[in-house]
């Protein structure tokens, strides 16, 4: 893939990867809600949110793009190759899950359904309990899979707060938060205001120029408009009274 075509399409990648970012981490940490709550993950939701290589989900594809982008920054820009790699982990991480809720979804009920010991050979008997036991710890691990993936993206936060700022004058990243600003504000939490200061500073309407700008540019001249008069009024950004204060 020539290093001319990714430069062009960097924007479009940049704006990709916080989207897909966005809309993974909503969907992890509603499923994650799901087993604290229930006690068991789904392999159904892994094996849609991460796709097959023929047919690659959202992570997947999260993925793939964070590769494309972050392994072409130079290489002093550590924070890249850190999202890089941490995006990479999430997706290895969410690999083993979809395995360890699959084993517990498909066997666990299988080894409990075994007819009665009464009917078995004692050495039968002992060589599944000790398989039963490697089941059982399919728990620990997703247990200590999910603390990992919910530390990284704490993490990615953080880095994409760094990152990103170096593409301030992206319309088509500004047009997506604009856009989806309730999708932003619900990943970032209370770190949104950070996220959105660390990227316009103290000009916030920057941010509604620039959607405004790629709708535009997409003929979406009403959508435009609006965009422009949500920026005089402030009305997307909590922290621009604290900025004016």
């Amino acid at each position: 893939m020539s290093k001319s075509w990714i430069k062009q399409k960097r924007d479009e990648f940049v704006r990709d990867v916080l989207r897909d970012f966005c809309l993974v981490s909503v969907q992890l940490e509603n499923e994650f809600k799901h087993y604290d709550l229930n006690g068991f993950t789904r392999f159904t939701f892994f094996r849609d949110l991460l796709g097959a290589r023929t047919n690659k989900g959202q992570l997947w594809r999260l993925k793939d793009t964070a590769h494309l982008l972050f392994r072409n920054e130079p290489e002093e820009s550590i924070i890249a190759h850190y999202l890089d790699w941490a995006i990479g982990y999430i997706f290895h991480e969410c690999m083993k899950l979809m395995e360890d809720s699959y084993q517990r979804r498909r066997y666990k009920p299988w080894f409990e359904s075994l007819p009665p010991k009464t009917n078995m050979e004692p050495e039968e008997v002992l060589i599944g309990k000790e398989l039963y036991m490697l089941i059982e710890q399919t728990r620990e691990s997703i247990d200590r899979e999910i603390k990992r993936v919910r530390f990284l993206l704490f993490h990615c936060r953080r880095m994409l707060t760094i990152y990103l700022p170096a593409h301030h004058e992206n319309a088509l990243l500004a047009r997506f938060i604009y856009d989806q600003n309730d999708l932003v504000r619900q990943v970032f939490r209370s770190g949104y205001d950070s996220f959105i200061q660390a990227l316009y500073n103290d000009s916030p309407d920057r941010l509604f120029s620039l959607a405004a700008q790629s709708l535009e540019q997409g003929g979406w001249h009403r959508e435009a408009r609006e965009a422009r008069e949500a920026g005089k009024n402030n009305e997307l950004l909590e922290f621009s009274s604290s900025l004016q204060a």
